[in-house]
């Protein structure tokens, strides 16, 4: 019988033991720490707070848990986007928002995307809204002019939306001179090391000197002209800071074209590539820019016109600016949608220097030719390069060249049913991403895309080029190895032969003319 006992105590004490499938508890430790609390508490009317004092003991392994997400709680992606673009909902005084509307340097951003929608491309109503909120925050914050959105290029970890903009006059001159200042500190130290290492050269013994000289460096355009004629400001997404790029140089556009890399969505990352690239992300995106802008941005033939007082000069000269027609009465949206000949490029090309001007490295300041001054240098003088050129502003699209077999636009309208309201649409098949709308007296040009151009069937990057040999190789500068003993004895005594053939011949020489004078 007690064995009986046994037995069942055992089995019932098995049964206390098993974990509870909710709470992970079982009944045993529970009642183990229940009782240890009534011990050491010995609370009065236990019997009445038993179930108090067990809750306790449960709320009391949880306890840790719980204060752990009551301190940390998670944070969703919604809610940060809300946070971000808070400020762009922040409405000003009222009394300045009847001048804000009239004076924006803004276009109607509304319109524009309501175009863009029927055109088939764009960003979409709501993100376009926040755009337009953004940007008028940035006009706000700068001293601008003109401002509009040139489009959004994508990354691998973040996007980049793109704000063309313009200053107005004399604001931008105080950038503009702490550029060339730092150009210029860059420049003096250049040369300063080089002075250095010139006096270096002549207390020790002079090492030799490498013939090569590097090519010339191609100046970079001005502001307000060429490449530099906007500024360009981005975000990673709308309220959050605007940044603003920096002005490109011919060399980053001349690099540009002979590498293809993704954005990553930070401005300071750097660009490992061959060639390698003379700048970070930051500077590699304006020179993107200013390649989609210099080959897609296109308007309705009549639109722009060039100014009276440049159609008086000579037609040598090569025109770099235009003015909007008044008189333009539009194009038939079909008549665009069909003949490429409708529109016309009104950004200026970029040639092979990088410019949109070219520049004559080969000609020298007039000091310099002043100091030099003579006939025999000036006849040695290369000729002088032949002026490159390209095609004009204004120029139709009809007149661009095919690539890969490709060519380089595709025109469509809107909508073949309702023709009345449609509008003509253009893709440029060399910058995949970039569009173009036209309505009547109305325009626009976007780009939503990679940033990268349509490279044909494969990319092949550019072979390194051969390591170029600094130094001539010749006895001056050749180590010669030390002769050995042998060769040594051997060399002294043709030299002792060499010198007594020569005696007995000079010898001989005397014994002749003696004989001659007897």
């Amino acid at each position: 019988m007690s064995q009986q006992r046994l037995q069942a105590a055992a089995s019932f004490k098995a049964f206390m033991l098993t974990n509870s499938t909710k709470s992970n508890l079982n009944l045993y430790d529970h009642l183990t720490r229940l009782l240890t609390k009534v011990m050491d508490e010995r609370p009065q009317n236990v019997v009445d707070v038993i179930e108090d004092m067990s809750r306790d003991v449960k709320r009391g392994l949880f306890e840790a848990k719980q204060s752990t997400l009551r301190d940390s709680p998670q944070t969703t992606a919604a809610q940060l986007l809300a946070e971000q673009q808070r400020l762009l909902f922040t409405r000003g005084e009222e009394g300045d928002q009847e001048d804000e509307l009239i004076e924006t340097p803004l276009p109607n951003v509304s319109e524009v995307g309501f175009y863009l929608e029927q055109a088939g491309v764009g960003l979409g109503r709501e993100e376009m809204q926040r755009i337009f909120l953004a940007l008028k925050q940035l006009v706000e914050s700068q001293p601008l002019q003109r401002c509009r959105l040139w489009g959004k290029i994508l990354g691998v970890e973040s996007n980049y939306v793109v704000a063309e903009a313009e200053y107005r006059e004399g604001e931008e001159e105080e950038e503009q001179s702490a550029e060339e200042t730092a150009e210029d500190e860059e420049r003096e130290g250049e040369t300063q090391d080089e002075e250095e290492e010139n006096e270096e050269g002549e207390v020790s013994d002079p090492l030799p000197r490498s013939a090569y000289k590097p090519p010339p460096v191609v100046p970079k355009e001005a502001i307000r002209t060429g490449v530099n004629k906007f500024v360009y400001y981005v975000c990673k997404e709308p309220g959050l800071p605007w940044v603003k790029l920096p002005s490109v140089t011919p060399a980053q556009i001349s690099a540009a074209r002979q590498i293809r890399k993704f954005f990553t969505g930070r401005l300071d990352a750097p660009i490992v590539s061959y060639p390698p690239f003379p700048g970070s992300e930051a500077n590699y995106l304006r020179a993107q820019i200013a390649r989609i802008s210099a080959g897609t941005h296109i308007s309705p033939q009549g639109f722009y016109q060039f100014g009276e007082e440049e159609g008086d000069e000579e037609d040598e000269a090569p025109r770099d600016s235009h003015e909007v027609n008044p008189d333009f009465e539009g194009i038939p949206v079909p008549e665009m949608a069909e003949s490429l000949s409708t529109w016309v490029h009104h950004v200026q090309h970029i040639l092979q220097q990088g410019r949109c001007t070219w520049v004559n490295l080969a000609a020298k300041p007039e000091e310099e030719s002043y100091e030099e001054g003579d006939a025999e240098e000036k006849e040695e003088e290369p000729d002088e390069p032949e002026p490159e050129v390209g095609p004009p502003l204004l120029t139709p699209l009809s007149e661009d060249a095919e690539m890969f077999s490709t060519s380089p636009w595709s025109s469509k309208m809107s909508s073949t049913l309702t023709s009345q309201y449609a509008v003509a649409v253009l893709r440029s098949n060399l910058w995949p991403g970039a569009h173009a709308y036209a309505c009547g007296k109305k325009f626009e040009n976007i780009y939503v895309g990679w940033g990268l151009k349509f490279a044909g069937e494969g990319f092949t990057p550019s072979v390194p080029a051969m390591p170029q040999k600094e130094y001539p190789s010749g006895p001056e500068i050749t180590e010669a190895l030390d002769p050995t003993l042998e060769e040594e004895q051997a060399l002294k005594a043709a030299l002792e032969e060499q010198q007594a053939a020569q005696e007995d011949m000079d010898d001989m020489d005397e014994g002749e003319e003696e004989e001659d004078d007897d």
